[in-house]
């Protein structure tokens, strides 16, 4: 086998290039509509299919893993990478931009796929270091690829931006092949192709309510279809997944109290996360006459980037620390530095410097909670269940940001002020994003403390039905 340190820096890799393509449109998204010719709505959509995408497939990733063998798995997310990124590239129309991105999506499930495999393959005193290495890369792909797609777009033709996703998706998958061991620990049984479907169709109805409810309207009739009816529809599901024997999701493990309340705070860290990565970066970069800091996106881009950056510093120090106090300290210490952060910014905030320190605070509470959500998962499902039960964890973390996304970005619309015709988020409107975003800290805090510290990965849920 290979040595385990490159089989961690080979995953690290895939984990960087997966969270980049959050950020990889970000510098043109302004600018879509003329590029495409489309009107706003339409390319919006082109963040959106990302978005479903990543949410659908990730938990069926997993399945897929721990069935069929998660390095197999990590290599097809991969091309679908590289062949979302090539259609992408050679599309210049609104419709090929969107299956292109939709395919991008796709290869956010390498992530929690990763962590399963680093639980099969390292040694047992490796495994907590390299899970917080892996979570790390969530957020060290985004903080690092924003100004690295902002310096693209400045500097070149747009499409360029996809070319540089597909030679990478294929570097890494290239080294994926040819570093990471085959799997050899499968789950046995059928794939269900019901719960599948009926996990995506919920999901889809769901998180396009969300996604989608600043724009269409909280109220409006398209909004209450699919966010009532995906919820009916996931509810149903529930009852199905319950009742046969080889469900997609085993819902008895899920619903164990460590893993149900990690999941719980998976939601209000994302959130907290997501705040911050949507308040900070307008700020930086609103004229000063209107109360921002007028740079550029590169300039703001690297003011916020130390937040990714301490999350890969700080890695090696999370996973040394869970093995001497538990990772439910990790996610609880993470929690209240995400609310220290806020609570400074509601008060400094006028110099650039100030966001420099906030952007670290972030770094070291995700830091610390992202790497704690998948150590706490993996003590607490059996080793069969770790793809299915982490790509879970990844869907849970998905819909914190979504939510923060719908939410933040309804109080900077409904609060903004006229500028010349022409509607800028007031500060007002920032204070509540602070606010909304410690909120969601506090309760990640809350949630944490209530985590046990010690669960049997074999046991089963008394409360649920056999």
């Amino acid at each position: 086998m290979p040595p385990q340190g490159a089989i961690v820096a080979v995953l690290a890799i895939a984990g960087l290039a997966s969270s980049f393509m959050f950020t990889l449109v970000v510098p043109i998204q302004s600018k879509l509509p003329e590029l495409l010719d489309a009107s706003r709505e339409d390319t919006a959509w082109v963040v959106t299919s990302t978005l479903l995408a990543a949410a659908v497939i990730t938990p069926i990733a997993g399945r897929l893993g721990d069935m069929y063998g998660k390095r197999r798995i990590v290599m097809w997310l991969l091309a679908l990478l590289v062949l979302g990124s090539v259609i992408a590239a050679l599309s210049t129309g609104i419709v090929g931009i969107i299956i292109g991105r939709a395919l991008q999506g796709a290869v956010t499930g390498v992530i929690p796929l990763g962590i399963s495999i680093l639980r099969d393959v390292l040694h047992e005193n490796r495994v907590d270091s390299a899970i917080a290495l892996i979570s790390a890369t969530l957020g060290v792909g985004g903080a690092i690829g924003l100004p690295i797609s902002a310096l693209i777009t400045e500097r070149s033709d747009w499409h360029l931006l996809f070319w540089v996703a597909a030679g990478l998706g294929a570097v890494v998958f290239a080294l994926v092949w040819w570093i990471v061991p085959v799997s050899v620990l499968r789950t046995a049984g059928r794939f269900d192709y019901v719960g599948a479907a009926g996990l995506a169709v919920g999901l889809i109805g769901v998180l396009l309510a969300v996604s989608r409810g600043n724009e269409w309207g909280w109220g409006s009739p398209a909004v209450l279809v699919s966010g009532i009816g995906g919820i009916a529809v996931l509810l149903l599901w529930g009852w199905y997944e319950l009742r046969i024997d080889e469900p997609l999701l085993d819902l008895r493990v899920a619903a164990r109290p460590a893993v149900l309340l990690t999941n719980i705070a998976s939601i209000a860290m994302g959130f907290s996360l997501f705040a911050s990565n949507v308040v900070y970066p307008q700020i930086l970069e609103l004229p000063i006459a209107v109360g921002g800091f007028g740079l550029s996106l590169l300039a703001a881009s690297l003011v916020v980037m130390p937040a990714g950056l301490v999350m890969m510093v700080i890695s090696p120090f999370s996973g040394q620390l869970a093995r001497t106090v538990g990772p439910k300290l990790l996610l609880v210490v993470g929690a209240l530095a995400l609310l220290a952060t806020y609570s400074f910014t509601l008060v400094f905030q006028s110099e650039v410097w100030h966001l420099v320190v906030a952007n670290i605070g972030i770094g070291v509470g995700i830091g610390f909670g992202y790497a704690a959500m998948p150590m706490l998962i993996m003590r607490s499902v059996p080793q069969s269940e770790t793809g299915a039960s982490n790509g879970l964890n990844a869907l849970f973390r998905s819909l914190g940001t979504s939510t923060a996304a719908a939410v933040i970005g309804a109080v900077l619309a409904s609060y903004a002020i006229d500028v010349d015709g022409v509607p800028v988020p007031s500060g007002f409107s920032f204070q509540l994003s602070f606010v909304l975003g410690g909120a969601a800290a506090l309760v990640a805090f809350a949630v944490a403390v209530f985590i046990p510290r010690h669960s049997d990965p074999h046991e089963r849920h008394p409360s649920l039905p056999e």
